[in-house]
């Protein structure tokens, strides 16, 4: 699913990650831990197509990442990635099922379809009772998993996590858990996470541990 060589980047002068190699498979549930200042984001950021590396390649289900520019690598984004972060950045404006809705929008989908998958996606993520509520009618949990049906809705290759429990209480952290592995089995989602949470960790299939802009383990 995804294939990472030699991922280099510095700014200025700090070298943040000094040649990672990285493969993970469809269906796969990967952490990566380590200190701060390990790398770790900045390797989650590229490898999803938000930053850019010095050097090294990335291909997603064969498709070189690493060489897309512009309004490709937009499109490509949209369609094939989904992100969750540690802060939900649900728009306050729209209710749950336009926030869920919006990535679908942009990739051009007629707005029924997206409506359909969006309603399919909360029901399945327990939140069929929240559709028309707005983010401060919502708790964190809540939150957190509209804005994972938002990285669901394209139907992407892979997930990026960056902190998706940081901002959460205990309870709902291990709900969000259960949710990933849930996901896992039944649509054969493939997650890649950076986290904190030993926990979140130990319910992975693999995890890996950076230092120092390495992968040590």
């Amino acid at each position: 699913m995804l294939q990472a060589k030699g991922i280099k980047k510095k700014y200025g002068s700090l070298e943040v990650l000094k040649g990672v190699d990285l493969n993970v498979e469809k269906g796969e549930i990967v952490s990566i831990v380590g200190s701060s200042g390990a790398g770790k984001s900045t390797l989650l950021h590229i490898l999803g197509s938000l930053d850019t590396p010095d050097a090294g390649t990335i291909f997603i289900n064969n498709e070189p990442v690493h060489l897309l520019k512009g309004r490709k690598l937009a499109a490509f984004r949209n369609k094939k990635i989904g992100f969750v972060f540690q802060f939900h950045h649900l728009l306050p404006e729209f209710n749950a099922i336009e926030n869920v809705s919006i990535p679908g929008w942009i990739a051009g989908t007629s707005k029924g379809k997206v409506k359909e998958e969006a309603t399919r996606l909360l029901n399945l993520l327990g939140l069929g009772e929240r559709l028309d509520n707005k983010p401060n009618q919502l708790s964190g949990g809540e939150q957190q998993r509209v804005a994972v049906a938002r990285a669901l809705i394209n139907n992407p290759s892979i997930v990026f996590a960056d902190e998706p429990t940081g901002n959460l209480d205990s309870a709902n952290a291990e709900g969000l858990h259960h949710l990933f592995v849930e996901l896992r089995d039944t649509l054969l989602q493939t997650f890649l996470i950076v986290t904190h949470n030993e926990e979140l960790a130990a319910m992975s299939n693999r995890t890996i541990y950076m230092k120092d802009g390495r992968i040590i383990q």
